[in-house]
């Protein structure tokens, strides 16, 4: 649901996940993203370098990949930043658990993942 909310305000649905992704965690990479929402790399690097382009996102390199953030001199992130947050709260169950729940402790060895159904 928080996806269709965004999508038709940035124009596409990568922009819009791409967005929310960065509302939910603060940054990512660009594969960490397309990981979440089984996306290619280059479908969100496109974006990301929209975004940037745009003044909304920065890059700082960190190794040999580029880690994507706010760009906090941007006059309407905080706007912007608030509506992402506003859309998050009205996401499903299933999307809030397969895509803004990042793990943050390694899964037991066998246990299955299970997502919720979306009935």
């Amino acid at each position: 649901m928080a996806i269709e909310l965004i999508e038709p305000l940035v124009g596409n649905s990568t922009g819009a996940k791409v967005l929310l992704y960065l509302a939910n965690y603060g940054d990512g990479y660009a594969s960490g993203i397309a990981r979440t929402f089984a996306l290619s790399v280059s479908q969100v690097l496109k974006q990301l370098e929209r975004f940037e382009q745009g003044g909304i996102l920065v890059q700082r390199p960190l190794g040999r990949t580029r880690l994507y953030t706010w760009n906090p001199r941007w006059p309407l992130r905080q706007e912007l930043q608030a509506m992402l947050q506003k859309a998050l709260t009205r996401s499903s169950e299933y999307e809030t658990q397969a895509f803004f729940r990042e793990r943050r402790r390694p899964r037991l060895k066998g246990k299955p993942y299970e997502l919720i159904s979306q009935d």
